[in-house]
């Protein structure tokens, strides 16, 4: 009789214990009203609970966790330190011992400069190079971290020029190791081309006539020279990585787009002519680039002075080239940054004047002016915000409970997980997950939508997976589950690029939730 009450007892410990966790499983999604879908799901996310005390354990668990796509990250920056000085000591670069600025070959040794290659064999120097080029210990750089990150890019910029293979490599191939399936990676095509055309149309603030201009002065060179870039790099890419053959690296998997960057803290000629090769070059048939970007500092003297007209060229452009993607930095900054009225508007005047179907880091959401209508229009609208945590900690020192993940959770606005530049933070995917659960507080479900809508929102061709984009529900055609695809379900797939990276991502969910299935 005893054996049988302390059967009864366990078993009803083991009752509540489920319960309990069931429910702090719910109140850590209840900003989504998000619910498992099937056991092996619920068994998942109860796990992630479990070891929620656990950072390590939680690392462990998010590198093997399937993480879609990264929608922000600038390719120069993607790559870390380590790489940029072996690849600038093979070309006989030399780097000033003041300014850690590197320089072209050919390099000879003074009071001022060192070759860079002397670091392969100096540890001080190396160290010494890691941090410049990287926010490495930038605590102790005596700068802020906004200040501090801008001005890496300077420091090696020498050392990315002729490099685009080895960089589309690296940044393949961490990507795999990070479980991401899918890349949209930022840079700046034909650049040369674009800035020489530029300055020879000029700007006279018409938007049709210094259109006109650049097409006179043939800025189409810079789409046929920016397509055969690409293709070069990705060659080289597929070699390095050694693409189909037997030892083929897991980064030739992992689906690839690009953005083309415009500086927005250039000169209006200059910032017109890469957008205009940047629309160009998106709206082609079934090219590499799927969109533009305004990148660099959101709070430089130039990029505040012209947000409202780059904005308009954006919507002139937009209706010119339509199949061209927008996707834009906006809300990078904080009070105390720049003045209080540039935080009130770049969000919403970047949806609704620049069409972006995407904002990038969107941290001063609620400095814009009527923030909770705008954060409604964010949902009506369909446009995703581009998170990257790290980032926004080491450039804006805005993290935990300042940061607005929360609210934009709360209010249904699509959110996913990006690395932005994660060499330079010296970061991953998968720590970005972390991230997002330690420091946001976000458990399973919450970072399996995110991974989903990585998909969801990416510019790559083709229809979506799901008929409810909110819901996750597939079409009709596939809503069979993922073990094994209808004959009608296979032929939506052939059509579609989108719908095939997610199916394959929900392949893979299945197969990491299927080891959790088990637990006790």
């Amino acid at each position: 009789m005893s054996n049988q009450w302390g059967r009864f007892f366990l078993q009803s410990i083991s009752s509540l214990l489920l319960v309990s966790s069931l429910t702090t499983v719910v109140q850590a999604q209840s900003a989504t009203k998000l619910i498992p879908e099937n056991a092996a799901e619920q068994k998942t996310a109860l796990y992630f609970e479990r070891i929620r005390q656990s950072p390590p354990q939680m690392l462990a668990f998010l590198r093997q966790m399937p993480k879609g796509g990264d929608l922000h990250n600038h390719l120069s920056g993607a790559i870390y330190a380590e790489s940029y000085i072996q690849w600038a000591s093979d070309r006989g670069l030399c780097v000033s011992q003041v300014t850690w600025i590197a320089s072209e070959a050919p390099c000879e040794e003074t009071a001022a400069q060192i070759p860079i290659s002397k670091a392969l064999t100096d540890q001080t120097l190396y160290n010494r190079l890691v941090n410049a080029w990287s926010m490495r210990f930038w605590q102790y750089s005596g700068q802020n971290g906004h200040d501090r990150f801008f001005e890496t890019f300077s420091q090696f910029g020498a050392a990315t020029d002729h490099q685009t293979g080895r960089m589309l490599a690296e940044a393949a191939s961490q990507a795999a190791k990070s479980k991401v399936s899918y890349l949209e990676l930022m840079l700046t095509p034909a650049s040369k081309i674009s800035r020489q055309v530029g300055e020879k149309a000029g700007w006279d603030g018409n938007f049709e006539n210094s259109f006109n201009q650049l097409k006179k002065n043939n800025i189409d060179e810079a789409v046929t020279v920016g397509i055969q870039e690409i293709a070069a790099a990705e060659k080289e890419k597929n070699r390095l990585l050694q693409c189909e053959t037997p030892q083929a690296d897991p980064g030739c998997t992992v689906t690839i787009r690009y953005i083309s960057q415009i500086s927005r803290g250039a000169a209006l000629e200059r910032v017109f002519a890469q957008m205009v090769a940047g629309f160009m070059l998106a709206n082609l048939p079934n090219s590499p680039f799927v969109g533009v970007n305004l990148v660099q500092p959101e709070d430089s003297l130039m990029a505040r002075q012209n947000f409202s007209l780059q904005m308009q060229m954006l919507n002139y452009l937009h209706f010119k080239y339509p199949q061209a993607h927008i996707t834009l930095h906006a809300g990078e900054l904080f009070p105390g940054l720049v003045p209080p009225d540039d935080l009130t508007f770049h969000i919403r005047e970047s949806v609704r004047t620049g069409h972006a179907e995407r904002i990038g880091h969107g941290v001063a959401i609620m400095n814009e002016d009527q923030p909770y209508e705008l954060l409604k229009e964010l949902v009506r609208r369909n446009v995703l915000i581009e998170i990257c945590l790290s980032s926004n900690e080491t450039i804006l020192g805005i993290t935990g409970k300042r940061h607005p993940l929360a609210t934009y959770l709360e209010y249904g606005v699509p959110v996913a997980l990006a690395t932005d530049d994660q060499g330079i933070a010296r970061s991953d995917m998968s720590q970005e997950f972390l991230k997002a659960a330690e420091d946001q507080g976000l458990g399973y479900l919450q970072l399996k939508m995110m991974a989903r809508n990585s998909l969801e929102y990416a510019f790559v061709s083709g229809e979506s997976l799901w008929r409810d984009r909110r819901k996750f529900i597939p079409i009709v055609a596939c809503e069979k589950g993922t073990t094994k695809p209808s004959q009608p379900c296979q032929q939506f797939l052939k059509q579609s690029e989108k719908a095939r990276l997610q199916w394959q991502l929900e392949k893979a969910f299945q197969g990491f939730e299927a080891e959790y299935s088990v637990q006790p």
